[in-house]
């Protein structure tokens, strides 16, 4: 049913969950075009702040009588909800019980992808950052896309990047297997890790989504070297093109060095070798994941010249290793990481860029499913910092676990490392802890620690100034 449905033909379409990083762009891309939005959520948040100040009505108490009248019209409103949104929840089973047409995000994305050459950003880490870096990398050289990003970037300062209808990138979410609702032209895998289990079951399931991701796609497929994938090749099948470190990957990032404020790499392709590329990101996986944009976008056909140039503008994005202090004595670290990959990353990128520093972690699990799941490696890639600060787990879309606890992981870190504390999310209380010399801080989670951190920055730099 939902691929023969027209967005067209509708004049209103109404988003529960609007504050969702993946819904908002959503909003704001059909607001742009003449579309009618409003939306419910359940907190106020800087996103939703964000889209009532281009006139979007948002409101936050789930009541029938909140929906503004026109979105009534069943005949002329789309409903579109996040899989985040309850069944029990009250708008949404009015929609449901009135006829009115209601589609998951995933396949609205499904529905735009399809109308147009689509690039498409697969993996369990580095989807946004990479879709990120390959919106600025097709805008900067000319080429009329519209980005739908996962996070806000920098030099945007929004995650939708407006461009023409004829051409989009997009994150290829697994969760759900929602990436299989996508047309993807060009697609890239960059990581395959597990995650999701709450979702998938099992690890082989989780593969085997990615397999069939990989069949959906028309053109090219670029994954990174050593990934289990099979790349299938001859006619009429996807070409696998292969990226990363390694000599033996098509598009190999070589040379890898700090210089300043930027990182600098070489990079080899099947037909060319392009020196000095300069990037204001820190770390091998956003090297890899320069790499990967790169490649998707040079095989498109944007010269290696043109791609350098983009690189060396690009900002970053918001919540992805941001500085938010960054003096002699004290460094604040702001990033999304919620899987233990990602906390080994953002550990090796602070142990080569401050190798002299007192290194400490404040952490908030997100999912009792993924903290029960991934236990053991949080412990491990935790316990590398010299101290631990673990917040409560932010629930998200789950109920509580019995027994999956913040104070369980805590004990299973102590026994590799014994300087843990467990620590409640209130800026205060997590400024007081915080050694002021000689230290970095990695504030580290996928929940409501992304908000609290402008408070604990401004607590900071206050008792800096004091101490001062």
């Amino acid at each position: 049913m939902s691929t023969q449905i027209n967005i067209a033909t509708y004049k209103n379409i109404f988003f529960l969950g609007i504050g969702g990083i993946g819904m908002s762009a959503l909003a704001r891309y059909f607001s742009l075009n003449g579309k009618n939005i409003a939306g419910y959520d359940k907190v106020v948040t800087q996103i939703t702040e964000k889209l009532q100040k281009i006139k979007i009505p948002i409101h936050f108490n789930d009541e029938v009588s909140n929906i503004p009248i026109k979105f009534l019209d069943k005949k002329n409103t789309l409903i579109v909800y996040t899989p985040a949104i309850s069944k029990n929840h009250k708008e949404y089973n009015y929609f449901k019980n009135n006829g009115f047409t209601i589609l998951k995000r995933a396949v609205v994305l499904g529905l735009i992808t399809k109308e147009t050459f689509c690039f498409a950003v697969a993996g369990t880490h580095g989807k946004t950052t990479t879709s990120a870096i390959l919106g600025h990398i097709l805008k900067e050289s000319g080429v009329n896309a519209t980005s739908f990003l996962g996070g806000v970037a920098t030099n945007y300062n929004t995650n939708l990047i407006l461009g023409g209808d004829k051409i989009s990138v997009v994150e290829a979410d697994e969760y759900d297997r929602s990436f299989l609702q996508l047309s993807p032209n060009i697609a890239c895998i960059t990581a395959t890790d597990a995650d999701h289990l709450d979702s998938y079951g099992k690890v082989d399931a989780l593969e085997k989504s990615f397999k069939d991701f990989t069949k959906i796609v028309s053109d090219k497929l670029v994954v990174r070297y050593g990934l289990p994938l099979r790349l299938r090749q001859g006619k009429a099948q996807v070409n696998g093109i292969t990226f990363g470190l390694e000599e033996k990957a098509d598009f190999q990032a070589k040379n890898i060095r700090v210089e300043k404020e930027n990182s600098v790499f070489d990079v080899k392709t099947p037909l060319e070798i392009i020196e000095n590329i300069k990037f204001q990101m820190f770390g091998d996986h956003n090297i890899l994941n320069a790499l990967a944009a790169l490649t998707m976008a040079n095989i498109y056909g944007v010269s290696l010249e043109k791609i350098k140039k983009a690189l060396r503008s690009f900002r970053g994005i918001e919540r992805r290793f941001n500085l938010k202090i960054n003096t002699e004595n004290l460094v604040l670290i702001d990033d999304y990481a919620h899987h233990p990959t990602e906390i080994n990353a953002v550990f090796q990128t602070i142990k080569t860029q401050y190798p002299n520093k007192n290194k400490i972690v404040i952490f908030q699990p997100h999912l009792f499913t993924r903290t029960r799941d991934f236990a053991a490696d949080f412990a491990k890639s935790l316990a590398q910092f010299d101290e631990i600060l673990l917040l409560k787990i932010y629930p998200a879309r789950e109920l509580p676990i019995k027994g999956i606890t913040s104070k369980w992981l805590a004990e299973k870190i102590r026994k590799i490392n014994p300087n843990i504390k467990l620590i409640t999310l209130n800026a205060t209380k997590i400024s007081s802890k915080i050694k002021k010399e000689n230290t970095v801080i990695a504030m580290l989670g996928a929940g409501d620690i992304g908000v609290i951190i402008n408070e604990v920055c401004e607590n900071l730099q206050e008792l800096n100034t004091l101490e001062n």
